[in-house]
C-alpha cells in the first residue's frame, strides 16, 4: 500500500474483512458540527503512533494492518510535539513554527486511508513544553527572577501557559488538523513545569495572580469552544494521579477543572508509575487489573459528582515495561478488563517507540462492547 495519491486501502482477508465490518458498527459516528461537543464518542481503542512512525509509510501500512486485525480503531498521531510540527501547515502564524524534525508526507491521503479503514483519526497536539516555539517567540517563555528563560533539569525551555498568544497558536495548530480530517483533537502536556527547588523560581507574565487550574481550564475551554464549530472532539492528557488527588497537583492538574471543559480525559495511569502501597497494592506493577480499576474508579465517581456521564474517561495504558515484572500480553489483558470493570469503553495503548507487536496477543480481533455497570467499589476488588 503506498500512502500517497488516492485514498489506497489495503488489502484484507475474508478475516480481516469480517474484522472491519464488525468494527464499523462499534467504531464512533463521524461527528457534527451541531453536536460534536456533547456526543458520546462511542468505543474508542487506540494505539500511540509518534511523529517518526507517523513519517514512515511502511510503519503506517504495519500499524493500519494492526488495527485491520485487532479491537483498535484509532490511531493517535503526533501532530505538534516537543520537536515542533509534523505537518505542512498552510497558516503563516503556524508556519514559524515549524521546527526541523520534518513532516509527514501526504498528510491527506493517510487520513483518507485511515478513514477508509473505518479508523478514528486522532491529532496529538503537545502544547506547553514547547522548546521549538519558546526559541521562535521568546516572549512567551517562562522566566526567571531576573527575567531570563526559564529551563527544567534538562535545560529545555517551556512557554508559559498564561500566554494568550500561545494559545490561538496552539488552538490554530488544533483548528488546521481538524480542517485536515483529523476526527478528535488531544491536548498533551496540559501543565505547568514541576517547580523543583533545586531549579530557579518560575515567573509567568501576565499571569495576574490566577491560579494555575483556573488557567488550564480556560484554555480548554476555549478550544474547545472553537473546535465544536469544526465538529471534532476536544480531549486532553493527564498525570494518572489527577484520578485520585484531591485538588490540584503542583502543575496545576485538577480534575473539577479540566473534566467539564473537554469532551474526554485521559489519565495516564501506567501501573508502574504508582508507589508501592497505592490503593493499598503492595506492588502496583506487578498488579495491572487492580491499580487500573481503583485508578479509573476514582475518575468514574468524580464524573458521576460532576453530572458527567457517557464515555468521558478513556485511559492510557501500559504497552512497555518499567521494572518488574516485564509487561506483554497478559498485562494489556488485565488493564483492559480494570478499564472495563470501572464502567467505561475506551483505552489507548502507550508505546513510546509505537512498537505494539510484543502485545497483540493481548488484543481481541473484533471491537465489541465489554464495560460492566459500574458501582462504586468498597475496595479493589480480588485479582481473578
Amino acid at each position: 500500500m503506498l500512502l500517497c495519491c488516492a485514498a489506497p486501502v489495503l488489502a484484507q482477508s475474508p478475516a480481516q474483512s469480517s474484522t472491519a465490518a464488525a468494527k464499523q458498527a462499534a467504531a464512533p459516528a463521524a461527528a457534527s458540527p451541531a453536536t460534536s461537543a456533547t456526543a458520546d464518542p462511542g468505543i474508542v481503542r487506540g494505539l500511540y503512533v509518534n511523529r517518526f512512525a507517523a513519517q514512515s509509510t511502511k510503519r503506517m501500512k504495519q500499524l493500519i494492518q494492526m488495527a485491520d486485525e485487532t479491537e483498535v480503531n484509532a490511531l493517535i498521531i503526533d501532530i505538534k510535539d516537543e520537536f515542533g510540527l509534523n505537518y505542512e501547515s498552510s497558516d503563516p502564524k503556524v508556519q514559524r513554527n515549524a521546527g526541523k524534525a520534518g513532516v509527514i508526507k501526504n498528510l491527506a491521503a493517510l487520513l483518507d486511508t485511515l478513514k477508509a479503514h473505518k479508523i478514528l483519526a486522532v491529532a496529538r497536539i503537545v502544547v506547553f513544553k514547547d522548546s521549538v516555539t519558546a526559541r521562535v517567540n521568546p516572549a512567551w517563555d517562562i522566566r526567571k527572577a531576573d527575567g531570563s528563560p526559564w529551563r527544567d533539569k534538562k535545560g529545555m525551555l517551556w512557554v508559559n501557559p498564561y500566554n494568550r498568544d500561545l494559545w490561538d497558536y496552539n488552538i490554530r495548530v488544533a483548528e488546521e488538523a481538524a480542517k485536515l480530517g483529523f476526527g478528535e483533537i488531544q491536548f498533551d502536556y496540559i501543565r505547568f513545569p514541576e517547580p523543583y527547588k533545586s531549579l530557579p523560581q518560575q515567573v509567568f507574565p501576565g499571569s495576574n495572580n490566577e491560579p494555575k487550574p483556573a488557567a488550564l481550564a480556560e484554555y480548554l475551554k476555549l478550544a474547545h469552544t472553537r473546535l465544536s464549530k469544526l465538529g471534532v472532539r476536544t480531549t486532553a492528557d493527564i498525570f494518572g494521579l489527577v484520578t485520585t488527588v484531591p485538588g490540584a497537583l503542583e502543575v496545576g492538574q485538577e480534575w473539577e477543572k479540566v473534566a467539564p471543559v473537554t469532551d474526554v480525559l485521559l489519565p495516564m495511569v501506567y501501573p508502574s508509575h504508582y508507589p508501592p502501597g497505592s490503593f493499598n497494592i503492595p506492588r502496583p506493577n506487578a498488579d495491572p487489573y487492580k491499580t487500573i480499576f481503583m485508578a479509573i474508579s476514582k475518575a468514574h465517581d468524580r464524573n458521576n459528582k460532576l453530572g458527567l456521564t457517557g464515555e468521558r474517561v478513556r485511559p492510557w495504558l501500559q504497552a512497555f515495561t518499567l521494572g518488574k515484572p516485564a509487561y506483554g500480553p497478559e498485562e494489556i489483558r488485565e488493564q483492559k478488563r480494570g478499564v472495563y470493570d470501572a464502567g467505561y469503553e475506551g483505552w489507548v495503548l502507550w508505546h513510546p517507540g509505537s512498537k505494539y507487536e510484543p502485545f497483540l496477543a493481548g488484543l481481541e480481533q473484533t471491537t465489541v462492547s465489554r464495560k460492566k455497570a459500574y458501582v462504586t467499589p468498597a475496595a479493589a476488588p480480588a485479582r481473578r
